[in-house]
């Protein structure tokens, strides 16, 4: 592909300009460094009467061909990887090298859909009849990604409603808009023309997607405070949905592990991506025999960690994506220092950009604000407790259930308390993992359907039961 910087939609299989623009700045330099299309009514119109005239020959398409070009479209995305890591860098702000990662694992997953099943499910087989229970596509998905994994994220909603026979349109984060302009571009050479729509603009574009009469289903990946928007939009014309909301994931560490050994991956599971995920670590629990021991530690790893420009080699850690989260996360940091909070930090660089040190609250109380709101930035509350019953409580104390985890050298134990967890998601001794096979769930106020897996797959289908007789005699 040829990575220049002109970026365009992609509607009906073909490069379309839009008649305005935005800027996208960069956050690790504060400033503009490229503009993408800012879509009007009539280029959503566009791009979704498109998908709709493109589902009435999609849905016949037999669904080996589209496993081939789910095959076809990871390769492409595989193997531009590395201009698109650089692009990613500039309008996301991770390091390069963990952006190829995404990138990487956005083509993956497209492999890993393609091998799903939907087949049809017998539910009676009798000397009478036989009722059989077909998956069949709904029709054309609105899918809205966020800032923080952007192409990953769209490879989640892309893939299975595809290979369920589905068409789509696609709106990514006006904050990270062009690796997934560019990913259109590439799906224009493997899919049928309105397929695949990628539309971009600001903050009316997806109230007017989730109002759209054309669309059957939303998937959308983003804050809980819009999901409920989401929602309530959805519920105009009853669309289906998928709601991948915010979570406050609370992590277990159990007096029979090793600081030493652990401290790492705690880190590592409260900070990756600038703690810029939805089911990262954001409340620590580790147990007062071992508190002060990890604390230190994790302390340590904070202060020796490179905070700075993704795109210079030896940076660790980015900034945070926008200047609207990096002013939400420096207000939750100034109302911890109001309230006294022990505060432990990191460094950041002298530079004009969204940086943000990492930040360790040393045993804050359960009602401060950086224990009961979701943070998403490089603040992490860790806590003391004494007894497990009491911070199996504590944890699920929250109006939210994403993910949670557990650390104990006893796994027995430790399966007993994730099953009392109240999450979608429990990790035993790690965390961060998802595999294309497993469903992604929330409880409570962190979502709602699953994606991944057969679970997400069958998010993007309608169940029909045919009753199919064993005889005609009733009327021949």
């Amino acid at each position: 592909m040829n990575f220049s910087s002109d970026f365009t939609m992609t509607i009906n299989g073909e490069a379309a300009s839009g008649g305005a623009s935005i800027d996208v700045i960069n956050p690790a330099t504060a400033s503009s460094f490229a503009q993408c299309p800012d879509a009007s009514a009539e280029d959503l119109d566009r791009a979704v009467q498109a998908a709709k005239d493109a589902f009435k020959t999609w849905k016949l398409v037999p669904v080996e061909e589209r496993r081939a070009m789910l095959i076809k479209a990871g390769d492409l995305i595989m193997a531009n990887a590395d201009p698109l890591a650089s692009l990613f860098t500039k309008e996301q702000g991770r390091p390069v090298t963990l952006a190829k990662q995404e990138i990487l694992g956005a083509g993956y997953w497209f492999h890993a859909t393609a091998a799903l099943d939907l087949p049809v499910d017998i539910t009676e087989d009798t000397d009478q009849r036989r009722v059989e229970v077909h998956h069949e596509p709904l029709g054309v998905v609105c899918a809205i990604v966020p800032w923080n994994f952007p192409v990953l994220l769209a490879s989640w909603k892309i893939a299975p409603a595809l290979l369920a026979g589905n068409t789509i349109v696609v709106k990514p984060s006006p904050y990270t808009p062009l690796c997934t302009l560019k990913m259109g571009e590439l799906l224009r050479t493997v899919f049928p023309a309105g397929v695949v729509n990628i539309i971009t603009g600001g903050d009316a574009l997806g109230p007017m997607m989730t109002a759209h009469k054309g669309f059957a289903k939303i998937s959308f990946t983003g804050s809980t405070a819009t999901g409920k928007r989401v929602m309530e939009a959805a519920a105009r014309d009853l669309k289906r949905i998928t709601l991948e909301l915010g979570g406050n994931d609370a992590a277990i560490v159990l007096p029979d592990v090793s600081a030493e050994k652990v401290s790492q991956s705690l880190f590592d599971g409260a900070f990756s991506n600038s703690a810029q995920i939805c089911v990262a670590t954001k409340r620590l629990y580790v147990h007062n025999d071992i508190y002060d021991d990890v604390r230190d530690r994790m302390v340590q790893i904070a202060r020796r960690a490179v905070v700075g420009d993704g795109s210079q080699q030896g940076t660790q850690f980015g900034p945070v994506q926008n200047k609207a989260q990096y002013d939400r996360v420096m207000n939750l940091l100034e109302s911890a220092k109001a309230e006294g909070l022990t505060i432990h930090q990191g460094a950041t660089p002298d530079l004009e950009g969204y940086f943000v040190p990492l930040t360790i609250i040393d045993n804050p109380p359960e009602d401060s604000r950086v224990v009961v709101e979701e943070a998403f930035g490089p603040i992490l509350p860790m806590m003391r407790f004494d007894d497990i019953d009491e911070v199996i409580a504590r944890a699920n104390n929250t109006d939210y259930g994403l993910a949670g985890a557990v650390w104990s050298a006893d796994i027995e134990r430790a399966v007993q308390i994730a099953g009392r967890l109240e999450t979608g998601t429990v990790w035993i001794n790690e965390n961060l993992q998802s595999t294309p096979l497993t469903p992604l769930a929330g409880h409570k106020q962190s979502g709602f359907g699953a994606e991944n897996g057969i679970y997400g797959l069958r998010e993007f289908t309608q169940p029909k039961a045919i009753y199919i007789p064993k005889s005609s005699d009733a009327v021949a």
